[in-house]
């Protein structure tokens, strides 16, 4: 194996390479090698990577292939050593035929950038055909009259190989009458004339048999023989003659089979049988014989078999006219093909790529080369693909061409193409090939998760069992496959004191909350917390939302009595004058219940009564009034118990016992009931009880007014704590109408509190209000009156 070309030429060749390297994509330099016919396949035709001045290790990454005009895959490149190998046998005479030298074009293309590279391929020829003749027998009719030296045209052997190792020599059997002659012709190739060396004589030999060899010019030597059988004939003067040695005609290539093509007719002005002539090929190859037939008696050439002008364009047909003398006469037929528009343009794809990443632009998509195998018109062509495509293709050698992203595609908007390469030729009819490609556009994690809503609202009832399903939250990605998984997380809370650990947990897969634990609502009304979603693409994106959750109150605090103490101690005993005025406040009954809203509205019953009708209890604040006037018949202690329920559904509620004793004023020192006359011990231990009590009263009011502060600072409305009675929001029933306004403790009145020491019973009591409420100074009117005003408080009477 050799590479054609000197030294300099070889490093000029390399200096342009390395200038144009920069400036183009597609390189003109040619490269020459030789191989002989028939070489194994696998053998080592050149080092290609040190041809062309470039690493192995570059061939392989830049997708170095071997790409021939054909498409015939006579070469393979190996990217692991740069070698250019055989792919398949060469037989020389079937690719080239006679034509010589034989060279196959390639074109080496590498990508990233792209670039060609002409390789020329010269196959040698090799003696491996014998020259054969194609009619095992050729007869001649010599006249005994020949003169000496007269020649006589013979038909030629055929070998396929050529130069050296082609027909060199003719030789016919020895023989008294006849030798070879090889004259010079004007194609450059060998036919044998039968010359005549001395004169026949029918009487004495009427037939010749001689053997005629043909002989090639390699080493060694190939042969082929052939019969010749010479038939001495009478006398004939006057052989055939055509009009014109040259005849010209054009036949289209759709001519059908048996078609005439033209009548070569020739005169002998001999007479009988010396004038009839008969006309045959001479020198024809098989493809004329095969395409063509004559007439042996008329002349007329017919087509044998189809025409292809993109096979052969033109035939030389040397036609012989013989008489029955035996002369002949020659002339030569030229038939020309004429190109009609009878082959599509094809379409080569050298490489293609069915996926791309929906980031990249200008990405290569596919690498072909189209052919017509028509001529002029009909073998120029267009190329095209739809528009409105991001998408273009760009010509780069001869006829190949790059199709390739124009930008950055978008699969979330379309995540495939249809591409229809279309090739139109522009002959008439005019014929158009397409090749479809279908490119998929891979996913890219450019899109974050989206939450449906950007805040979530969750509404729990406290007293929830632990691992509700509380509410979810959901979140969708554009992207596909992993891009588009999404996982779910809490994420830390603003607020570092919230323990969201432990109130709520999240399903990582579909969204889902769940209450860790059981929720109360006079804890902790309300929290806020954000959730995360995050994709698993790389890298992962994700987004966030914000849940709110507000704990719906449950009815489950029952009212709680504040006063009257209600622990088992010495009960509290509220004086009354006998002389007090229908109306007259006897006490207030003070209740609060932890819850809210509606739970927290609290009414007032009086459910016992030692007497009925003498005391009655204001439904909404629990004051407790004298109904009408004392008299010197009512008993002088009473017992009270009054029923404190809230609103809630079921309603809970709470009883308070009250004790009140008539005197007739307060200067009169007040005697212990004799039920009631416990020991100083005993009076030591209610102080210390009623002290703690007011202690404590004392705290849950302080208490409240800070929260009450703290509250309106944050601007948001909470509930109040326990030791306030809960204000109703929203209209208050009908039956709960507070006078003031105001909820369940009337601000109206303010109370003075005294412990009484001395001997008797210490005790803590509610003297009287320090603004008198509605005192009744006429005592004068009338009973109905009195039951009116009684009737204006909302006395509940037993």
């Amino acid at each position: 194996m050799e590479i054609r070309g000197t030294l300099d030429l070889r490093k000029r060749q390399v200096l342009i390479f390395l200038v144009l390297l920069g400036l183009s994509r597609a390189d003109t330099e040619s490269a020459h090698y030789s191989v002989a016919e028939e070489t194994e396949i696998g053998s080592f035709v050149a080092n290609l990577a040190r041809d062309l001045g470039l690493g192995v290790e570059e061939l392989s990454s830049r997708e170095a292939r071997v790409v021939s005009d054909d498409n015939k895959k006579y070469l393979h490149l190996d990217l692991l050593t740069g070698d250019l190998l055989l792919n398949e046998k060469l037989d020389r005479d079937v690719l080239c035929g006679s034509t010589e030298p034989c060279v196959l074009h390639f074109q080496v293309v590498l990508e990233n950038p792209l670039q060609f590279f002409r390789v020329e391929l010269h196959v040698k020829d090799i003696n491996d055909h014998s020259p054969t003749f194609l009619d095992k027998e050729i007869l001649i009719k010599i006249s005994e009259g020949t003169t000496i030296g007269t020649t006589f045209l013979m038909e030629s052997a055929q070998d396929l190989d050529v130069g050296s190792n082609s027909l060199q020599n003719y030789t016919i059997s020895p023989n008294s009458h006849f030798y070879i002659k090889i004259p010079d012709s004007s194609d450059r190739k060998i036919y044998p004339e039968l010359v005549l060396d001395r004169a026949l004589d029918y009487e004495q030999e009427a037939e010749i048999r001689l053997t005629l060899t043909a002989l090639d010019g390699g080493s060694p030597p190939k042969s082929g023989t052939t019969l010749v059988l010479i038939k001495v004939l009478d006398i004939n003067d006057n052989a055939p003659e055509f009009p014109q040695s040259l005849y010209e005609v054009q036949v289209p290539e759709d001519r059908p089979i048996g078609s005439w093509i033209v009548t070569i007719s020739a005169k002998d002005l001999d007479a009988g049988n010396f004038g009839k002539i008969s006309y045959t090929f001479f020198h024809a190859s098989e493809d004329i014989r095969k395409t063509f037939e004559i007439n042996p008696i008329s002349g007329e050439v017919n087509l044998r078999s189809p025409l292809d002008f993109e096979v052969i364009q033109s035939y030389t047909i040397n036609i012989q006219a013989t008489d029955g003398g035996g002369l002949s006469g020659k002339c030569t037929l030229l038939v020309k093909v004429m190109d009609i528009n009878d082959n599509p343009p094809e379409v080569t794809i050298s490489s293609i790529t069915k996926r791309i990443p929906e980031n990249a632009s200008e990405t290569l998509v596919a690498l072909f080369s189209i052919v017509d195998q028509d001529s002029g018109d009909n073998g120029r062509m267009t190329c095209s693909i739809q528009d409105n495509l991001p998408f273009f293709l760009k010509p780069t050698f001869k006829n190949f061409f790059t199709l390739v992203s124009e930008k950055a595609l978008d699969r979330e908007s379309q995540a495939e193409y249809n591409i229809t390469i279309t090739v139109t030729d522009l002959g008439s009819p005019r014929l158009k090939t397409q090749y479809n490609i279908t490119v998929l556009v891979s996913d890219v994690n450019d899109n974050a998760p989206a939450f449906t809503r950007t805040s979530y609202t969750l509404f729990v009832l406290e007293n929830n069992s632990p691992a509700l399903h509380i509410g979810s939250v959901s979140a969708t990605d554009r992207d596909s496959g992993t891009n588009a998984q999404v996982t779910y997380s809490l994420l830390p809370p603003q607020d570092p004191h919230l323990p969201l650990a432990s109130l709520v947990s999240i399903n990582t897969d579909n969204g889902h909350l769940f209450a860790l634990r059981s929720l109360d609502y006079e804890a902790l009304q309300e929290f806020e917390f954000r959730v995360g979603a995050t994709d698993r693409g790389s890298p992962a994106l994700s987004s966030e939302a914000l849940v709110r959750v507000l704990v719906l109150d449950a009815n489950d605090n029952s009212p709680f009595v504040l006063y009257p103490l209600q622990n088992g101690s010495a009960p509290c005993t509220e004086l009354v004058p006998r002389a007090a005025e229908p109306g007259y406040l006897v006490t207030k009954v003070v209740a609060v219940d932890g819850d809210s809203g509606q739970n927290a509205w609290l009414s007032y019953q009086l459910l016992k009564a030692t007497e009925p009708g003498l005391f009655g209890v204001w439904a909404h604040n629990g004051e407790v009034r004298t109904a009408r006037l004392l008299s010197e018949r009512d008993a002088a202690k009473h017992r009270l118990v009054v029923l404190v329920k809230d609103n809630g559904e079921p309603p809970l509620s709470a009883t308070a016992t009250l004790h009140v004793l008539l005197v007739d004023g307060f200067s009169q020192p007040y005697l212990p009931l004799p039920e009631a006359a416990p020991a100083q011990a005993q009076a030591d231990s209610l102080t210390v009880y009623l002290v703690v009590a007011l202690a404590s009263v004392s705290s849950l009011f302080l208490l409240s007014v800070l929260l009450f502060v703290a509250v309106w600072l944050c601007r948001r409305s909470t509930a109040a704590s326990v030791g306030r009675c809960s204000v109703p929001e929203g209209p208050f029933p009908g039956h709960l109408v507070d006078v003031s306004g105001t909820g369940t403790l009337s601000q109206s009145y303010q109370y003075q509190v005294c412990l009484t020491g001395g001997s008797g019973t210490n005790e803590f009591k509610f003297l009287k209000p320090i603004i008198p409420s509605f005192q009744v100074h006429d005592t004068g009117k009338n009973m109905g009156e009195i039951e009116n005003f009684r009737n204006s408080f909302g006395f509940n009477i037993e």
